[in-house]
């Protein structure tokens, strides 16, 4: 007997048609870097959650920066990661226990906070008011304030919460990827009606 698909992944079935209608999912030269950039510590996250992610929307056709997956050797880090950040449309927070340890996964924060990106946080195997950007002496005090601040824009962000001992891993990767095409959607839509009312202004002139 064959089982039917769930309400969830029916749900991102829709919006993933949607997104790939638009153009969000066109593969080709024009494309940019990448639709969505994970922002995540490596050492807690990419063989787990970031990983799964970023394998799921490339499932749905969909470009996806994973810097383990992303780069290859002689790329310059900061550079290649920064240019992904720029021209993404949505970026993908994963909080983790040591994530604020890592300066790259802090600078990464701070500059899709920075370029006002639509960011999606996930909050795995961590509590929100957890996470804290600790002073060791080893960071300008300048870099600290950004962190500090753009820690707490995502904070107070609306995210999804994940226990990767104890969570249901097939529906948090259709809330993740629910939330993403979401907002992906979003940002194609404001782009639009950017364009269109450019378009007015310019034949009214």
């Amino acid at each position: 007997m064959q089982r039917r698909p769930s309400a969830a992944a029916a749900r991102i079935n829709s919006i993933s048609r949607q997104i790939i209608s638009t153009g969000g999912g066109r593969l080709g030269p024009q494309a940019p870097p990448c639709d969505v950039f994970i922002n995540h510590r490596g050492i807690d996250t990419k063989r787990n959650v970031a990983g799964l992610l970023y394998h799921h929307l490339r499932g749905l056709r969909l470009r996806p920066f994973l810097d383990s997956k992303s780069m290859k050797p002689g790329d310059r880090l900061f550079d290649r990661i920064e240019v992904a950040i720029r021209e993404c449309k949505v970026g993908v927070a994963v909080f983790s226990p040591m994530y604020c340890d890592s300066y790259f996964c802090l600078h990464e924060l701070r500059l899709m906070m920075e370029t006002r990106k639509k960011v999606v946080p996930i909050f795995c195997d961590v509590k929100p008011s957890e996470l804290r950007v600790k002073d060791d002496g080893s960071r300008p005090a300048t870099d600290l304030e950004k962190f500090r601040w753009a820690l707490e824009e995502a904070k107070y962000t609306v995210g999804i919460t994940f226990d990767t001992l104890r969570g249901d891993w097939p529906e948090f990767l259709a809330s993740a990827t629910d939330a993403v095409i979401k907002n992906l959607i979003e940002v194609e839509e404001e782009g639009l009606m950017r364009k269109q009312k450019q378009a007015h202004a310019s034949l009214s002139s």
